[in-house]
């Protein structure tokens, strides 16, 4: 299984900002450590291009980021402080989903343990995103002629506001959100199917309204392949979280996507979203566990030809 890391990227942050950037390292350690991916499956992937990024954002927005002529008033919005280091991980994170993509359509499944950055749309960013890399990622794969018809499925606990307003048009990608009702962003956007959920839902409300959720957009959108976005941040423990699941919870709703996914044979992209965690070993605990039960998905998919050309046997 390949994962495509970025975490030698690194943001350089105000002291006390709670942005958990160390989880991505943290992350990867724990993969390493466990041999969930050989040192050649383990790769650093290129930065997304101008083109690829403009597909899914104005140029005049990227060119504002890339020179620094951002406003005080956008940067806070996004939640960063703008460095070149900034542009390059956005960049870096992007092209991670990208090569998950194409990893996926060629193996069943590919892990990008960053990315998940829904909240960026096509004119601006905002909560801790800069670029769109699930909606990148789609379009470029379309691009590419691998894929055509793709469902995004973004299982963290905010609403993919920018992924869905980015893909608002396109009925080629099918764009799927459950999330907690009352959590940012506070002004939703409409996803082809968004499920709202109560403040403090557990398990049992979850996984049943995500079984329900995942075969609806699977039956509507008939994909090719399926982008998921596994955020930690469901959690009972999670500061922004306002769910209440527990870790086996979480691992319950990961191995349901898979089973889902895997009953079509649709391959799965992987990106991490959110996890904010009061304790951060928790939340790469949540996210490591997403990168086990991705790994025994690949290698129940595994055929003796690629996988995209076994779905068509």
């Amino acid at each position: 299984m390949k994962i495509f890391y970025t975490d030698h990227h690194v943001l350089p942050l105000p002291a006390g900002h709670r942005f958990p950037m160390s989880k991505y390292a943290l992350l990867r350690k724990r993969v390493e450590e466990a041999g969930l991916a050989g040192e050649e499956a383990l790769r650093e992937p290129r930065a997304a291009t101008d083109e690829e990024i403009l597909r899914a954002h104005d140029r005049g927005y990227l060119e504002q980021i890339v020179s620094g002529q951002v406003s005080a008033q956008e940067l806070r919005r996004i939640g960063f402080p703008w460095t070149p280091q900034m542009v390059e991980r956005s960049r870096r994170s992007a092209g991670a989903t990208i090569e998950a993509c194409r990893a996926a359509l060629a193996e069943g499944v590919g892990v990008n343990p960053a990315g998940g950055t829904h909240h960026a749309f096509r004119d601006h960013g905002e909560g801790y995103c800069v670029f769109n890399d699930s909606a990148i990622a789609a379009l470029a794969m379309q691009a590419e002629s691998r894929a055509g018809r793709i469902a995004i499925l973004d299982c963290d606990v905010h609403q993919g506001n920018g992924t869905a307003a980015i893909l608002a048009n396109d009925a080629t990608v099918f764009t799927f959100s459950i999330h907690a009702a009352k959590n940012f962003p506070f002004r939703k956007e409409t996803s082809d199917l968004d499920i709202e959920l109560p403040d403090g839902t557990g398990d049992a409300e979850y996984l049943a309204a995500l079984e329900q959720g995942i075969r609806h957009a699977l039956a509507a959108a008939q994909p090719e392949l399926v982008i998921y976005l596994a955020g930690a941040d469901p959690y009972m423990g999670d500061r922004l979280g306002r769910l209440s699941l527990t870790k086996a919870g979480l691992e319950a709703r990961d191995r349901k996507v898979f089973e889902l996914c895997g009953a079509t044979s649709v391959p799965v992209a992987v990106a991490m979203a959110g996890g904010y965690s009061s304790d951060i070993a928790d939340t790469v605990d949540i996210h490591f566990s997403t990168v086990e039960i991705a790994a025994s998905f690949r290698r129940a998919a595994q055929r003796p030809t690629s996988f995209a050309a076994a779905r068509q046997i």
